[in-house]
């Protein structure tokens, strides 16, 4: 019997313009962003590095949720009052904190194509899936791993906790164990394997402890050897713990090589390490986060040389490849190993053999989700394929040159004024420097030499960090920075002893 209740259409929604009309409303709004961040690059030189928030900046991040939306035009100008004019300035030409790299406005605007285009990386059969493949390639072909896998991810501790999970699971593996399976516990009414560990010097990165953690490994597995006066991995101290762990009944599996240690910029003598590893049957790890691009240069190459011989290497690209964040990547020698490690079956992802879900021989549906933990991943090839397409390698290489010759000049600025001392060597692009006054002691010139750099900042000239060496408070400059001129390392300079001096005669 028919109804007699009306067919009523129910109103649909969507987050695209409902009309013509109000697409070319949002098409000037997205014209007049194109061009104001076009220009906000354009004027850096001539802004501040850094400026505090303002209160009303403060309070206005405060509000209660929006319910009830504003609209583009409104949430845009919002933008532009708070959250514009107040980043931590890494975009500058006079940012030198961390190891953080600049972006470039084409980077800016392939990361708006891929937004726009919204691919899921987990593979696919899609063009974005062909150029992950194809600039992981690339990469392992500059960094001397021809025909490594590798897959794109947030950063450096992702990318090196990934290369050490492969390790374990190989290690493992070799045993006649599933690390897998069983992970690191021991199951009643079987013997307890010995603990696994590895090996990395003193002054490895913080990703490492965080990795070891999370794999279930614990901090006690992650052994710290000694550094030598250059600040890199006592290979003999190394060679000797291996031997007494060993003795010990714990079973080592990976040594960890730093190429550019987050203080000073040291390489560990990368050559010497594979070696070892090598004749020890354990996995050669390199953490290059920002080292591993001085590869790119043939003058620079020496300085990191053993890193090509690495079994696994993570590195990012946001730091000296100058691409926005977040862009890191993972390569891995042994396929079978890195896949092998990941690699997982589920209903919803069977391969089909056409369409969307196929697998061919430029990879597929489940080609980069076997390489690592995500399955849903971002379009963050496109970055750096389109600026290596347009810029090529050696400008890339060039720029890194570039740097490391600027904090060479910078040293030997120091080096030659009166009132400066080097707290370290460089041997890469790091320099770390101090003012200095006769009759202060050393906990008077570390308490100087703070509000030194916190002038520098708030005063909006430049953005070094810090850090600590043998007790003495530094002034860190790194410089992956490819807007730098020899220029601003002058103005800096300059401003390091105009402020030094200006400190010393309040506290005096």
């Amino acid at each position: 019997m028919p109804s007699n209740r009306a067919s009523v259409t129910p109103t649909e929604h969507t987050f695209d313009p409902a009309s013509p009309a109000e697409w070319g409303t949002l098409a000037s709004l997205g014209h007049r962003m194109l061009d104001d961040m076009l220009a906000a690059q354009r004027g850096l030189p001539d802004a501040r590095a850094w400026t505090e928030m303002p209160d009303e900046t403060r309070a206005a991040m405060s509000e209660p949720v929006p319910y009830e939306g504003i609209g583009a035009e409104a949430a845009y100008q919002a933008f532009l009052s708070h959250v514009l004019p107040y980043p931590n300035g890494s975009w500058h030409p006079r940012f030198f904190g961390w190891v953080q790299g600049n972006g470039t406005p084409l980077a800016m605007l392939a990361d708006m194509l891929s937004s726009g285009l919204n691919a899921h990386l987990g593979g696919f059969n899609q063009a974005p899936a062909v150029v992950e493949r194809q600039t992981v390639s690339w990469l392992a072909d500059m960094l001397g791993m021809p025909g490594a896998t590798g897959l794109f991810v947030t950063g450096g501790t992702m990318a090196n906790t990934l290369g050490l999970a492969v390790g374990r699971f190989a290690a493992a593996r070799a045993l006649g164990r599933d690390a897998r399976r069983d992970g690191v516990q021991q199951w009643p009414g079987e013997d307890s394997p010995a603990p696994m560990v590895l090996y990395g010097s003193e002054e490895t990165h913080g990703w490492a402890r965080k990795a070891v953690e999370l794999l279930g490994l614990g901090d006690r597995a992650f052994r710290r050897v000694p550094v030598d006066a250059e600040h890199r991995i006592d290979v003999d101290a190394l060679e000797r713990m291996i031997v007494d762990d060993r003795a010990a009944g714990l079973q080592p599996f990976c040594i960890i090589g730093t190429a550019g240690t987050v203080n000073i910029g040291a390489t560990d003598d990368l050559a010497s390490l594979a070696a070892l590893a090598k004749r020890e049957r354990l996995w050669f790890h390199v953490d290059g986060a920002f080292g591993a691009l001085a590869y790119l240069s043939e003058a620079l190459r020496p300085r990191v040389a053993g890193m090509e011989l690495a079994d696994s290497i993570g590195f990012d690209l946001h730091k000296w490849g100058s691409m926005p964040f977040d862009c890191a990547c993972v390569l891995v020698r042994d396929a079978e190993a890195h896949h092998a490690t990941f690699r997982t079956t589920a209903s919803y992802l069977t391969p089909l053999s056409r369409g969307v879900s196929a697998i061919d021989d430029t990879g597929g549906m489940a080609y980069f989700a076997e390489r690592g933990i995500d399955l849903t991943r971002s379009f963050k090839a496109l970055k750096v394929w389109m600026s290596l397409k347009a810029d090529g390698v050696h400008k890339l290489a060039g720029i890194i040159e570039q740097n490391v010759a600027q904090c060479t000049y910078l040293a030997a600025l120091v080096d030659a004024h009166p009132e400066l001392e080097r707290l370290a060597p460089v041997p890469l692009n790091i320099v770390n420097l101090r003012y200095v006054a006769d009759g202060l002691d050393e906990a008077a010139l570390n308490a100087l030499n703070q509000e030194v750099l916190l002038r520098l900042q708030e005063r909006g000239i430049a953005v070094p960090s810090s850090t600590v060496l043998g007790g003495r408070f530094a002034i860190r400059v790194a410089n992956v920075n490819h807007r730098s001129k020899t220029a601003d390392f002058d103005f800096v300079l300059a401003k390091v002893v105009e402020f030094g001096r200006e400190v010393l005669a309040e506290r005096t």
